[in-house]
């Protein structure tokens, strides 16, 4: 609730009054146990630049209307919406009733969705860009580095991603695994031998499953950060420009997790996917 006083605060500093878009809620885009995968959509008022976003709508790996109004009160959806793209916020599910494993599948869905509906929307299958920030960053990167051909996008840019759950500090240290336990497996560590628990661990940490043939990624972390560790970006960078891709980092002075002022960052993402897929390229 912090966050979302945070964000929302933010929101009123300078926020225009009128919304660069419709919106459409619950737009249902798969089904997992019996339960219904949804997303809501932006589809800008203006003209369209025929690409897309996908957000990925996850906090501490909890995806629910409030995180939707965090990203809302951020500006992800009006600076995006505002240079042409349709956006797609997307709810991976909960860590309360879904692994990583299955939130990663779930956005493949997402992805499969959207590009199998591309015409209906209006948009391009092969300009589309993902989003997120803190459990959704680390969820977008996710699904970029282990994608197959069919569920690549072509333009990432997260805020303050965990990446590495083997070396969360940059001393070797491993996270809190009472939070990211039951992301590792269903019910938990509990009983569960460490080296299956480390491989766990590295199976989703984005950083460790880097190859080659990536989008151009940005990140933006706070150098203040005390919930995702700076250096957790810095890994993944040093990662992407190893294996050869395009990665940019932005340190926010002071940054926090997130900062009051997070919507002038968001604005110069919205910019960055812009220059990486906002105009159609022969």
């Amino acid at each position: 609730m912090a966050v979302l006083v945070l964000l929302a605060q933010a929101a009123l500093m300078g926020a225009p009054a009128g919304l660069p878009f419709d919106h459409t809620q619950n737009v249902v885009y798969g089904e997992a146990h019996g339960i219904g995968l949804v997303m809501d959509v932006f589809v800008p008022r203006g003209e369209k630049n025929g690409a897309a976003v996908i957000d990925i709508v996850s906090g501490a790996w909890h995806s629910d209307r409030g995180k939707m109004m965090e990203h809302w009160a951020a500006g992800m959806f009006e600076f995006h919406c505002a240079r042409g793209f349709t956006v797609f916020a997307v709810r991976p599910g909960s860590v309360s009733r879904f692994t990583g494993e299955d939130m990663l599948e779930h956005i493949r869905m997402a992805i499969n969705y959207i590009r199998d509906n591309a015409d209906d929307y209006g948009i391009d299958p092969n300009r589309i860009g993902m989003v997120g920030a803190s459990a959704g960053g680390h969820l977008a990167s996710l699904t970029t580095v282990t994608a197959a051909r069919e569920t690549q996008v072509q333009a990432v840019g997260v805020f303050f991603p965990p990446t590495d759950f083997l070396d969360w500090d940059g001393s070797g240290n491993m996270p809190n695994f009472e939070q990211i336990g039951p992301l590792l497996f269903s019910g938990g560590i509990e009983g569960r031998p460490e080296g299956e628990v480390r491989t766990q661990a590295e199976a989703l940490s984005p950083s460790r499953q880097v190859s080659g043939n990536l989008p151009p990624f940005l990140l933006i972390h706070g150098d203040a950060d005390t919930v995702v560790p700076l250096v957790q970006s810095e890994k993944m960078i040093a990662a992407i420009q190893s294996a050869g891709g395009s990665a940019e980092l932005i340190v926010k002075e002071g940054g926090e997790h997130p900062w009051p002022t997070i919507r002038e960052e968001v604005a110069i993402l919205a910019e960055w996917m812009d220059q990486q897929i906002g105009e159609e390229r022969p």
